[in-house]
């Protein structure tokens, strides 16, 4: 029996599309210009088939040009707008200037203008002919507001405007609950922020970014695994990275992202214990730890060259790169060793620990940069409790990055202050959503927060747009991505150190649990294992202590350490 496929030419070697599409109808106006009647009968869950006849009451109309609607569909997204026209008034048919915007601010802004809004990765901005009874989808990029412009002196009557939503439909199989409604929130929006970016490959931005960034995996991948489980594009993301790199050359073209590539293969196994895939990419292992060994010169320091990138805020403080590097080496070089131990390949696993023992004996400091104190301490080259109290912990959540506060919690969590971690969650990625996010951001700083306009509307007179007046580097004003799969660190973490679940063998054969729920009354939640989904519940009795009950699949042995 032939499929539709079979009917293509040969040479059209057609991929399936793993992704789903949904349509969205749009919950608010949130804002209009011009001469626009009816706007809200946008928000009537019309069916998306054109009609010969406007059904009910009247259809929103635009009339003349400047006309505009701006819509919001209530949450970020990923992909495009699907726009149906019923009629076209004084012309055969009509321009219209559409806008996607991750803010209302960036859906009004002008493309390459003052404040950096950019078509860049995915066009987001562009200009499109209707007709009568037309209907056609736009576009793939990351946004949450749609603004819709007439740019022609005629009237045009709409049928729907719909959201063409591409995700992949997969279900939520952990999660988390606590006494702090703000953190079940943050524990969901991190999760969701992943799943945007889980598209073909796993991507660091649904606006920009929508590219295979391997350093920026690590927090995603444990994101996805906590939440999601197994899941192929884990795979397929490493796979793709190996193939396009020839192991003595550097991933993304940086170094550390090589290293981060090491790191999240030996996470990988030992959260599913699937030998034969470690066996896959053995060969590309062995290459590449002995190009990176030919990078510790004389004194143990890590000396990979050019493109030397810990995370954005840390580019001007070369003192923090050079130890945030020298302890991704560490990490990367341990990773190596156990995959290599694993393998039975022995001669390797000795060559990483005479690396290993060069690298741990080169001085470090982290230039006052709480990323690279924080990575200091997770392999091994500071004390937790001193590097907690002398920089970690100071100001708060002030210093974090987006990407690396993922690595400043576990610092703290080793340093045993989960109170002080629980802290900065909330400030920090609390702080976003107190400004309208939906999903976590490119990068973020509580500074942001004085006098700043939430993101569902325009500025009134003396906020800030904190979308198009913020960021640096190559983020800035609307260029800023707010939907970054590298922000979503705090929803491992949130399982991993309050829930106080880890996988202590690999393939989750024995998981331990240890609750930290510091001023929670109850923290309960599930999370995926290869055998089935593990459940955990702690609750505080009057006097403080805390009960677990842990259900566990066949297959699990689990360790309750009781607080």
């Amino acid at each position: 029996m032939k499929k539709l496929t079979d009917l293509l030419p040969a040479a059209a070697h057609p991929s399936v599309d793993v992704r789903s599409r949904a349509y969205l109808t749009p919950v608010r106006v949130a804002l209009c210009r011009g001469n626009v009647q009816n706007a809200e009968s946008l928000l009537r869950d019309l069916p998306r088939q054109i009609l010969f006849e406007y059904p009910g009451a009247a259809p929103c109309t635009l009339k003349g040009a400047g006309a505009t609607v701006v819509l919001d569909f209530g949450r970020e997204l990923h992909g495009g707008a699907e726009i149906s026209v019923f009629e076209v008034i004084g012309a055969a048919d009509a321009r219209l200037h559409i806008r996607f915007g991750e803010s209302v601010s960036e859906a009004m802004s002008t493309v390459y203008g003052d404040d950096n809004a950019t078509n860049d990765h995915a066009t987001r901005d562009t200009e499109i002919r209707v007709r009568n009874w037309s209907m056609s989808a736009h576009f793939e990029t990351g946004f949450r507001f749609l603004s819709i412009e007439l740019s022609d002196d005629v009237e045009v009557r709409f049928h729907t405007v719909k959201a063409v939503i591409v995700y992949r439909d997969i279900p939520y199989i952990g999660s988390f609950e606590s006494s702090d409604p703000l953190l079940d929130r943050i524990w969901e929006t991190g999760a969701y922020t992943v799943h945007l970016n889980m598209q073909q490959y796993i991507w660091d931005g649904v606006k920009r970014d929508r590219l295979v960034w391997i350093g920026d995996l690590h927090p995603e991948i444990s994101s996805i695994m906590a939440v999601f489980g197994d899941q192929s594009v884990i795979r397929d993301s490493l796979d793709f990275a190996a193939a396009h790199t020839p192991p003595d050359e550097w991933m993304n073209n940086l170094p550390s992202y090589s290293m981060w590539w090491l790191i999240i293969l030996f996470d990988y196994y030992r959260q599913y214990g699937d030998k034969d895939y470690l066996a896959r990419h053995l060969d590309y292992v062995t290459v590449l730890c002995r190009h990176l060994a030919g990078f510790i010169d004389e004194n143990g320091k890590d000396s990979t060259p050019q493109n030397r990138f810990l995370d954005w805020p840390t580019q001007s403080n070369p003192r923090a790169t050079d130890a945030g590097l020298q302890s991704l080496h560490i990490l990367a070089t341990r990773a190596a060793r156990e995959i290599f131990l694993t393998m039975g390949r022995d001669a390797e696993a000795a060559a990483c620990a005479r690396d290993l023992s060069r690298l741990e004996k080169c001085p470090v400091e982290c230039g006052g940069a709480k990323q690279a104190a924080a990575f200091m301490v997770l392999a091994g080259l500071a004390n937790a409790k001193e590097t907690d109290r002398e920089v970690l912990s100071v100001g708060g959540a002030a210093g974090f990055s987006t990407f690396t506060g993922f690595y400043v919690l576990q610092a703290m969590a080793k340093a045993e202050n989960f109170a002080g971690a629980l802290d900065a969650i909330r400030a920090y990625w609390g702080g976003m959503l107190s400004l309208g996010a939906t999903t976590f951001w490119e990068d973020f700083d509580l500074a942001w927060l004085k006098n700043a306009a939430p993101i569902d509307r325009l500025p009134k007179s003396g906020e800030i747009d904190v979308h198009g007046a913020y960021g640096n580097y190559c983020y800035k004003g609307f260029r800023h991505s707010l939907c970054h799969g590298w922000a979503s660190g705090v929803t491992p973490f949130l399982s991993r150190y309050i829930l106080g679940i880890e996988v202590t063998k690999p393939g989750c054969t024995e998981i331990t649990v240890t609750p930290h729920l510091c001023d929670l009354s109850f923290a309960k939640g599930t999370y995926p294992t290869p055998f089935g989904t593990l459940f955990v519940e702690h609750r505080k009795d009057a006097a403080g202590k805390v009960h677990t009950t842990v259900k566990a699949p066949a297959g699990v042995s689990v360790i309750v350490n009781e607080q």
